[in-house]
């Protein structure tokens, strides 16, 4: 225990030091006096122009009371929205830098002159500058010469300088504009330009004195110039609190060394900005925040977050508890694996606290609420996911041995074997086929067995009468029947062999009707049968003939890595999935749980799970005892699985209350069998969020001022999940599997290619109470055609094709502008990869044709 809490404290003091080195202050060059001014729009946290809502008086007057703190001169933008702004600060003493709004509606336009030059001639005193448009050229909203008309009108009506703002390079494209104008009003962005904050007080200085060179005879007055707190990283610019702190506290000290005139873009966050056109950095320009709080000191150090040591605290207190269980329950595993889980803990339990948390430092929409109500449930399942897959990744490498490690037994004479029957279900099989499998079980070692072929359902006497044939030329060993009409698939003929099984069978085992066994396949295993507890001994499922076909070979090291690797996971807790095939069952234990289930296509699992809730063990033994054929091409080998992912969903429902209450089953029996689905989960969870994702890119595609990109909230833990997983299964692979990179890269594309059948069979599963049993075909179907290669993968290759559009239509609307839209376009392609997997999968099928051994 103490150890426990020794590791457990560690790596919660590690966690404490990350959000702490993510946080460290910066030491900006501290400000003393009054700013230069600030750019003023005092629609508070809800309010929009856009919704016609209107900050009143009192509001007004409220931000002007708290700006007038730090400057005495404001900058507005348009005369129409808030007229009454000249009154109140006059009040407070503030100078007003007064704006018309100028843009394509010449009506409004005129309305706005028109206001501007009588609120100029009421407040003499409080206006004393006027701005007539707002980067109106740079919008190309009206012409160079209708602008200049506009000047010219306001110069002559009153005695304030007048001027119109625009970004550096557009008075330097129109310099006929300067003669129209009595001062230069100058956008500076480096944050626009894609500059880096370090680099942008420099870049900002050497517009300007540009623009000093270029036009000497006139002043310049930077109208805006600022940094954003949030939003979206533009090239190498990156918005923070602590980079617009820097760059301010930066500019503001030099442009009092070298008496630059200036206004700080803006006073205030604006919300209702993030649908403009900036994206979401389109909101948090303010130097205080919509709440109206300053968002950082102008002397001392700058801290990012200044929240940080209670987020750090949270989730090491949230991470401790499971650590130090782990820790004290897997004290057996070596110290780097509890090390390693411990972090996995931390990470996920720190991811937690930070997505719980990032959401209230954004203005978010309804829009984001909702996706963030839609996607925190998945994030939570992605974790845990993760978590599953650790511990699997954990045990898998940093066990110090197998606590349950099964192997091949001493022989038994043969007056102490008990009996075997073995049960060899099949439907429709091709009978060369059948024979083969025959022949190695008349080759046993071993005295005291027989064989029941049960055929069910085979309609073409010219499939079941040869094997019938060659089942009465093998002796009275060998039993033969076909029964037609039969129900309940293959376990509905299971259960019909156990009634016709000699009364002396203790043990009953099953093939399939393509495998091929080991002679010692029954003398070295059945004296598990001895010990009384032991209800099943099952080994691997196993391939033969598929080195040199292609896709016989892929599918075959994929099928490997299961029982290489998860088997023995489960194998740990007497937790094992029960195989249809290469199994041996006590004849006592299966007729006394009720036989096999006919309700699930999964009979054999459900047996499983049935034999260890009556207390029994089940013995796994990895050793390769038989092998069969390959699934013979990817139609066959999608509906397999998809066969088995809608099994366990019956299963799940069908003995729900045995996995989530108290009884027989241990705790981690319960653990296996809920979670060893949850991978499956994540395919299923996979297809919604791609379903998701492509409406989703859709609607920012066409519609850009209703769906924004998602926030970084929502894409890192998605994007870490997938390289997880990925790291997770190869390294594993290498380690446990006895095949090469190759293979291993191979058997990860063939298990890819499934993720869409897993899905959904998972969620028919879950939805439906039945569906077909498909046999697995191990012969070839198919058409010669290219077109017939990819008839089992429409889906997917529609899956495909709507992806890879959804990467064309970001890359063309938003490239790589914003780290949002890169990480987007990275999710849509790793999204792509299960679907073009299956695509490729299906070729790969094709072209191997039948060719094996």
């Amino acid at each position: 225990m103490l150890s426990a809490v020794v590791l457990a404290l560690i790596v919660a003091s590690m966690n404490i030091g990350l959000w702490w080195w993510g946080n460290l202050p910066h030491g900006p060059e501290d400000w003393h006096g009054k700013i230069g001014g600030f750019a003023l729009s005092a629609f508070q946290r809800y309010q929009s122009p856009l919704k016609n809502d209107f900050p009143s008086d009192e509001e007004i007057d409220s931000d002007l009371k708290l700006i007038s703190k730090y400057t005495s001169r404001v900058r507005t933008y348009s005369m129409l929205e808030n007229p009454q702004v000249p009154r109140l600060a006059e009040r407070e003493g503030l100078k007003v830098m007064a704006g018309a709004w100028i843009d394509r509606r010449l009506d409004n336009n005129e309305k706005e002159i028109d206001t501007l030059i009588a609120q100029a001639r009421h407040y003499p005193g409080t206006v004393n500058r006027v701005i007539v448009g707002n980067e109106v050229l740079l919008r190309n909203d009206i012409s160079p010469e209708q602008l200049m008309t506009y000047l010219d009108r306001v110069r002559a009506a009153l005695h304030q300088p007048v001027s119109t703002a625009e970004p550096w390079h557009i008075w330097e494209k129109y310099p006929e504009l300067v003669q129209h104008v009595d001062f230069i009003t100058v956008h500076l962005f480096p944050y626009w330009n894609g500059i880096d904050r370090k680099d942008a007080l420099a870049d900002a200085l050497s517009r300007y004195n540009h623009l000093r060179q270029l036009y000497p005879n006139k002043p310049v007055v930077v109208g805006e110039i600022g940094w954003p707190s949030n939003g979206d990283r533009f090239q190498y610019a990156t918005p923070s609190v602590s980079n617009e702190a820097i760059f301010l506290r930066q500019w503001f000290n030099a442009a009092r060394e070298q008496h630059i005139d200036y206004y700080v873009m803006e006073a205030f966050d604006q919300p209702w900005k993030e649908g403009l056109g900036e994206g979401r950095t389109g909101a948090y320009w303010g130097m205080f925040n919509a709440d109206r709080q300053l968002k950082f000191p102008f002397t001392g150090p700058v801290t990012e977050d200044t929240a940080w040591p209670w987020k750090a605290l949270a989730a090491s207190l949230l991470a401790l508890l499971p650590m130090i269980l782990f820790a004290r329950r897997f004290s057996r595993f070596k110290l780097m694996g509890r090390l390693f889980f411990c972090m996995l803990i931390q990470l996920a339990c720190g991811l937690i606290t930070w997505s719980a948390t990032l959401p209230f430092n954004f203005y978010l929409s309804w829009v984001d609420w909702t996706m963030l109500v839609l996607l925190f449930p998945a994030q939570i399942a992605i974790l845990a996911i993760l978590l599953i897959n650790g511990f699997e990744f954990t045990e898998v490498l940093w066990r110090r041995r197998w606590m349950r490690d099964a192997g091949m037994l001493r022989p038994d004479p043969p007056e102490k074997q008990p009996f075997v029957s073995i049960h060899l279900a099949c439907y429709n099989e091709p009978p060369e086929m059948v024979i083969v499998t025959l022949d190695s079980l008349a080759a046993l070692d071993y005295a005291n067995f027989e064989v029941l072929v049960i055929d069910n359902n085979t309609k073409n006497p010219d499939v079941w009468k040869p094997v019938q044939a060659y089942c009465e030329q093998l002796g009275k060993r060998f039993r033969f029947f076909h029964l037609e009409p039969w129900p309940g698939y293959k376990a509905g003929a299971l259960n019909f062999g156990l009634k016709e099984t000699d009364p002396a069978a203790d043990v009953v085992a099953v093939i399939d009707a393509d495998y091929e066994v080991r002679p010692d396949w029954l003398a070295t295993l059945t004296g598990y049968f001895h010990d009384p507890k032991v209800a099943v001994v099952q080994c691997p499922q196993a391939h033969r003939e598929f080195e040199n076909n292609t896709f016989r070979r892929m599918t075959a090291w994929e099928y490997d890595g299961f029982f290489r690797i998860g088997m023995h996971h489960r194998n740990e807790r007497n937790a094992i999935i029960q195989h249809g095939t290469m199994t041996m069952v006590r004849r006592s234990a299966l007729e006394g749980t009720g036989g096999w289930s006919e309700w699930t296509i999964c009979e054999d699992a459900e047996l499983g799970l049935r034999l260890m809730h009556a207390g029994y063990e089940l013995v796994y033994v990895d050793e390769l005892m038989g092998k069969g054929l390959t699934p013979a091409d990817f139609k066959a080998y999608k509906s397999q699985r998809y066969r088995w992912a809608f099994g366990a969903m019956q299963i799940l429902k069908g003995r729900w209350n045995w996995m989530t209450q108290r009884g027989p089953l241990s705790v981690g029996q319960r653990f296996h069998f809920l979670t060893g689905w949850f991978s499956w989960f994540a395919d299923a969870l996979h297809l919604i969020f791609t379903l998701m994702a492509i409406f989703w890119t859709a609607g920012m595609v066409a519609f850009p001022q209703v769906f924004s990109l998602p926030m970084q909230l929502f894409l890192i833990p998605v994007i870490g999940f997938f390289f997880a997983k990925a790291i997770f299964g190869i390294v594993l692979y290498r380690a446990r599997v006895p095949c090469g990179w190759y293979d291993t890269l191979m058997a990860s594309l063939a298990s890819m290619g499934l993720s869409h059948a897993i899905a959904r069979g998972i969620l028919h599963g879950l939805t439906r109470e039945k569906t077909s049993f498909v046999v697995t075909a191990k012969s070839r179907r198919l058409g010669e055609s290219s077109f017939a290669a990819f008839a089992p993968v429409r889906e997917e290759l529609l899956m495909a094709i709507a992806l890879v559009l959804c990467v064309i239509g970001m890359a063309t609307g938003f490239g790589t502008r914003y780290i949002e839209g890169t990480l987007w376009i990275f999710i849509l392609s790793a999204q792509s990869i299960p679907y073009f997997s299956a695509v490729i999968g299906a070729w790969i099928a094709h072209k191997a044709g039948d060719k094996a051994g």
